[in-house]
């Protein structure tokens, strides 16, 4: 399926860009708050596409829109590539597709999500957004091995360090151009499929609801957006690249794990039970690494998180699409995807600050406080939900 394929090309990129984007910026002579910055700019981009598909794709054929997204993807990474100073960085960031967080927070999200959505029906929908969360996790692992390529490059080819990066993100920008020659190959859905794209009505209250939880939750993450957690293990136990990668790696599959197994688990204790009980043990363990005293416990308790974190991920998005009106799908994944980007552009920069500051606990604490708040208020506002 060419959708499931996307997405873990996607997912493979993201896994790299996650943890070479910081070594990228550094190495190009920014601080750790340029970092952060840079890394909220993209985040922040990806919200006003996202806003835009809600409020307009539905005038628009999603593969349409699929293949532009296909084709910014590509120029983001050439022109990442070739970027040097901090301005033409920012714009490039925030335009473009980068994605320096764990999840898929691009505008590929909504337009895909819809497509899935149409292509089944409850159990076996959250299986299906399951494989898809599956494949971006495993992947994505795969990428962050790839972020020890560029020191390789720097043994083998005998090129600078930088260079080495650049190529990465020229990499990038290749598998952009796969992405589109994939959504090339997309049908059109069919007439009698379901209700025709529409804007918010009947689901507006239950989507606005989500979506400023959802803020809550995403604004959180982003304190410690992958790019974020790898520079506090740079600055924290001086992690090599290809250490962190191999960390990040494992941690994709443990991701990948849990998310296979959330649809099992949903079946015997429900959508909503999963995403919350599960979150906050992962939370725990975030709060927990920060006083970590020993590089091997700090990533064990990280890879207990990983196990964990993202098992609300399928289940999440099931559950939003089987609370709102079938024809209001598309615009209900872009109108609770764009508050979580929204909030998650914010915090990269507040997590970058603090660690400029010294305070290098700070990020993982609050965010690990912030998520238990989340969950407690999800569980208590959804609990006698019926679902579609």
């Amino acid at each position: 399926m060419p959708l499931l394929l996307g997405r873990a090309l996607r997912a493979f990129t993201d896994g790299y860009v996650a943890i070479l984007l910081p070594a990228y910026l550094l190495a190009l002579g920014f601080g750790t708050w340029q970092v952060g910055l840079i890394a909220s700019a993209t985040l922040l981009g990806s919200a006003v596409a996202t806003l835009a598909v809600g409020a307009w794709g539905h005038r628009f054929h999603s593969r349409r829109l699929l293949l532009w997204a296909a084709a910014l993807m590509a120029m983001t990474g050439f022109a990442f590539a070739v970027g040097s100073t901090l301005w033409p960085l920012l714009v490039i960031a925030f335009v473009g597709t980068l994605n320096p967080s764990s999840g898929d927070v691009s505008v590929f999200v909504p337009l895909e999500h819809a497509r899935l959505a149409a292509s089944a029906h409850g159990e076996a929908r959250t299986a299906l957004f399951a494989r898809y969360s599956v494949l971006g996790a495993l992947f994505a692992a795969l990428g962050a091995l790839a972020a020890a390529v560029p020191d390789r490059l720097v043994e083998i080819a005998g090129v600078t360090q930088l260079d080495a990066l650049r190529v990465m993100f020229a990499l990038y920008g290749l598998v952009g151009g796969a992405v589109w020659l994939l959504y090339r190959r997309l049908p059109a859905p069919a007439v009698a499929a379901g209700p025709p794209p529409a804007p918010l009505h009947q689901s507006r209250r239950v989507v606005w609801k989500l979506a400023a939880l959802f803020s809550l939750d995403s604004f959180a993450g982003g304190l410690v957006v992958n790019s974020l957690l790898a520079l506090w293990l740079f600055q924290r136990f001086d992690l090599s690249l290809a250490t962190t990668g191999t960390f990040f790696f494992w941690a994709g599959l443990l991701t990948a794990f849990s998310q296979l197994a959330a649809p099992y688990l949903a079946r015997r204790v429900g959508l909503l039970n999963t995403m919350v009980f599960t979150h906050m043990p992962a939370s725990l363990c975030l709060i927990a690494a920060a006083f970590a005293d020993s590089r091997d416990l700090a990533l064990a308790l990280l890879l207990l998180r990983a196990l964990l974190s993202q098992m609300d991920v399928p289940t999440r998005s099931a559950f939003v699409m089987a609370v709102v009106a079938p024809g209001e799908r598309a615009a209900a994944a872009s109108y609770t995807a764009v508050p979580r980007s929204l909030a998650s552009a914010v915090s990269p920069t507040l997590g970058g600050a603090l660690f400029a500051a010294g305070w290098l606990a700070a990020p993982l604490v609050a965010c690990g406080l912030l998520k238990i708040a989340y969950d407690v208020m999800l569980w208590r506002a959804f609990r006698g939900t019926r679902l579609r």
